[in-house]
């Protein structure tokens, strides 16, 4: 039977769930999702994603893609429905479509956006979707330190140790704080990230808010590409994966 390669686009409440890679004694994403499309295909289904995120972390839009044989790309397509109906309600599909037999949801992405949320006052609609700030912050120098990222390519001060990358280079093209009603969001996109990137990046961005360290001090940190010297990870329930750009992918 004809092998075809299809992408699947899927979002996720990360709470319950020991982030997305599959691994012994826990429950993950990758593990849900493998076990609902192998049963709506009736084939054994493993599933590549674009990337790996930590336990208690969100995806507004995460890619895999998967090889299905003898599976019409339009009865994937319309599988949506079905598969949604044996995923936990904290997962969902939202589409699956055909793509080239090499195209590679981790090593075709070309840039890759992340939102980290703060609130300021309690809210029960944010329980572990946002994390609970409540310490004055100066948001114009957490800006100015944000934007100075793009100065720098070796981001190993914000990187957990011992990983398995070949580099800790990473370009990123934006990095800025917004105000909301009731808080604060961070966007950063980059071609890459490294483990526990953005976390150690935040809670570094928030001793500049604090006004712990200056301007000076955050670059002294990435320039000395020491993790110890960087600030907390800050916790997993407001970072949100929010957008994955493929040159093949509308």
């Amino acid at each position: 039977m004809d092998t075809q390669r299809f992408f699947i686009e899927l979002s996720y409440d990360g709470t319950a769930y020991h982030g997305w890679q599959t691994q012994p004694n826990s429950v993950t994403v990758q593990q849900e999702l493998d076990k609902a499309l192998s049963v709506f295909f009736r084939q054994p289904v493993v599933s590549l994603g674009c990337g790996r995120t930590d336990a208690g972390v969100h995806a507004s839009k995460f890619f895999a893609h998967i090889d299905l044989q003898g599976v019409p790309a339009e009865r994937a397509a319309t599988g949506v429905n079905g598969i949604n109906a044996l995923l936990p309600y904290a997962i969902a599909v939202k589409r699956i479509f055909p793509v080239d037999a090499d195209a590679h949801a981790r090593f075709h992405a070309t840039a890759r956006s992340y939102e980290y949320h703060f609130h300021f006052h309690k809210d029960p609609f944010k329980l572990n979707r946002s994390w609970l700030y409540k310490a004055a912050l100066d948001i114009d120098a957490m800006n100015a330190a944000a934007a100075s990222l793009m100065n720098f390519v070796d981001f190993t001060s914000f990187s957990k140790s011992n990983t398995d990358t070949a580099t800790n280079n990473c370009k990123i093209t934006e990095a800025f704080f917004r105000q909301t009603e009731n808080g604060l969001v961070f966007t950063i996109t980059a071609d890459r990230f490294l483990r526990n990137m953005v976390r150690a990046i935040v809670g570094t961005l928030v001793l500049v808010g604090r006004k712990e360290i200056d301007l000076a001090a955050f670059s002294a940190v990435i320039e000395s590409k020491n993790r110890s010297n960087a600030g907390q990870s800050v916790p997993a329930c407001g970072l949100y994966l929010v957008n994955i750009i493929y040159p093949f992918v509308n």
